[in-house]
């Protein structure tokens, strides 16, 4: 006999086994819009990547929108906290607030869902450049102070970051030109206006097949085994550390319901992706848990505020 204990018993059931059950709209009923940094970036790439191998698997499109630097804001203080807005950004979003005054917090306004992937860093000089190792291009600072010029998107990316711990912990004088992106930032580099940049490995291995940039070491703080033959910077330059780490973010009122769905959907598509196409474009999958990713973020930003501090950094 279907008892008044049974059917409350059921609507239990129905509540904890999907987003969206008893009477509201099952999640996910519609597109959901990854957003992240301007086309061309290693982010931009792996938003579209995930957004993929996502997608068959919810049975919902799932579309990417470039909205370059002001993505981080829009999804932390506009975006609607109903999973169909989903931040896909690497370090710019918790370290930007170390350097400048910024209109979010990534501990408060952002729910973290997974740390998606990570990529080396790799330092790279225009082929003209007369170095061929981390040393060689210490000791051409020196004697050239102020004229080596190192390119860089926004503030506060891992780029940008690299460059200047790059230029504290060896005591050179390099100049940072500004661009508005990792692409112009690249371009920069392929026509000869600055000398060096810390680039993201996937697009910047292009570059150094065609002979266009010479790669000299990686951010990493030992060997990647994507490019095994290139040393870390540290070996030259102790502590040194930059690695590109990119992950999924949810505004902080998202039901904690559907940043489980979304944590358990995303990570099993970023581990079914073809280890070819990850490893050809220099990324390595990490999926992690929500927790373990906020470990990682407070973890990092405590690391690079003494840094920051100690090298006087600016933005």
């Amino acid at each position: 006999m279907w008892t008044r204990a049974a059917s409350i018993a059921a609507a239990a059931a129905l509540a904890t086994s999907a987003p969206g059950a008893l009477g509201q709209e099952k999640y996910p009923a519609r597109v959901i819009r990854f957003v992240t940094a301007a086309p061309g970036s290693n982010h931009d790439w792996g938003a579209r990547l995930a957004a993929q191998e996502l997608a068959p698997r919810i049975g919902q499109r799932v579309i990417v929108e470039n909205r370059g630097s002001i993505a981080v804001e829009y999804v932390a203080k506009d975006a609607a906290p109903d999973g169909y807005t989903v931040l896909f950004y690497g370090a710019f979003c918790w370290l930007q607030p170390l350097l400048a005054r910024v209109n979010w917090d990534p501990l408060f306004d952002l729910a973290p869902i997974t740390l998606a992937m990570t990529s080396p860093n790799v330092l790279v000089v225009h082929p003209s450049l007369p170095v061929k190792s981390v040393q060689g291009l210490i000791s051409l600072a020196r004697a050239r102070p102020g004229d080596l010029n190192y390119s860089a998107g926004g503030g506060g990316s891992t780029p940008h970051v690299a460059g200047e711990l790059f230029k504290y912990l060896a005591g050179v004088n390099i100049v940072r030109v500004r661009y508005k992106g990792s692409g112009p930032a690249m371009v920069g580099l392929m026509t000869g206006e600055v000398q060096m940049m810390f680039g993201a490995l996937g697009p910047t291995l292009p570059l150094i097949r065609q002979g266009k940039a010479r790669a000299l070491a990686v951010s990493t703080p030992k060997r990647s085994p994507l490019v095994p033959k290139l040393p870390p910077v540290s070996e030259v330059l102790p502590g040194f550390a930059a690695e590109a780490a990119i992950g999924f973010f949810v505004p902080r009122k998202t039901a904690p319901a559907v940043v489980s769905f979304l944590h358990r959907e995303i990570a099993s598509a970023l581990k079914g992706a073809d280890p070819k196409v990850l490893a050809g474009n220099g990324v390595e999958i990490v999926a992690n848990a929500p927790e373990e990713f906020a470990a990682f973020i407070r973890s990092d930003m405590e690391r690079m505020s003494r840094m920051l501090k100690s090298a006087h950094f600016t933005n």
